[in-house]
C-alpha cells in the first residue's frame, strides 16, 4: 500500500507531497508539479516512520540549514543509467551545481566510453521521483541556465537561491522570469 502526506512548505514555495510505503520514502513532489499527475497519488494519509524523518529534513532544509541526514527512501526499479545519475545527484554539495554535461562526461568516464548523452542524463534527472533529498534541482544546463525541472522553474530558483547560490549568475529559458 502507498501512503501520502502534505508538507506545508514556506511562502516562496509549492507545497509537496510525499509517499511512502511504510517503510521508505517512494516519492517527493512538488504540488501541481508537471510530474505529479505520473505517479499514483490517490492513497490515503498516514503518519510514519518514513514521514516524519522527511518531514525532519524538509524542516531543517526550508530552515536554510544543510541536513546532515537522508532519510531512507527506495526506488522503484530504477535501471543501472538511473541508478548511476542519482548517485552522482546524491554528491552534488548543498549551495553547488553540476551541468547535464558534467554529469554525463562523469559517466563516461566511469564507464571508460568517450562520450556519454547530456540528453540522457536529463531524462534520468528528469525520472528522479524523490526532489530535493535526491537533489535534481542542482543540475542546470549549459551555460548556467535554469532548465528542465519537472517542480517548475520558479521552485528551482528558489530552492537554489535558498542554498546561497548567487542567482545572477544563471539565465532563464526564453519566456522566462526573475
Amino acid at each position: 500500500m502507498l501512503f501520502t502526506w502534505t508538507y506545508s512548505t514556506p511562502k516562496d514555495f509549492d507545497d509537496i507531497i510525499l509517499t511512502s510505503n511504510g517503510q521508505a520514502l517512494t516519492g517527493l513532489y512538488f504540488a501541481g508539479a508537471k510530474d505529479t499527475s505520473e505517479h499514483a497519488l490517490k492513497t490515503a494519509e498516514k503518519t510514519s516512520r518514513p514521514f516524519q524523518e522527511s518531514i525532519d529534513w524538509l524542516d531543517a532544509y526550508f530552515a536554510g540549514e544543510n541536513p546532515q541526514f537522508i532519510p531512507k527512501f527506495r526506488l522503484q526499479d530504477p535501471t543501472s543509467f538511473r541508478q548511476e545519475v542519482v548517485e552522482i545527484m546524491l554528491s552534488i554539495p548543498y549551495g553547488q551545481v553540476m551541468t547535464y554535461q558534467e554529469i554525463a562526461d562523469k559517466i563516461a568516464r566511469n564507464r571508460h566510453i568517450t562520450s556519454m548523452s547530456a540528453q540522457a542524463v536529463g531524462g534520468a534527472v528528469g525520472w528522479n521521483p524523490i526532489c530535493l533529498i535526491i537533489p535534481c534541482h542542482r543540475v542546470v544546463g549549459k551555460d548556467r541556465k535554469l532548465t528542465g525541472y519537472a517542480g517548475g522553474l520558479e521552485n528551482k530558483y528558489q530552492l537554489l537561491k535558498l542554498e546561497g547560490q548567487d542567482m545572477s549568475q544563471f539565465i532563464w529559458p526564453k519566456g522566462g522570469h526573475y
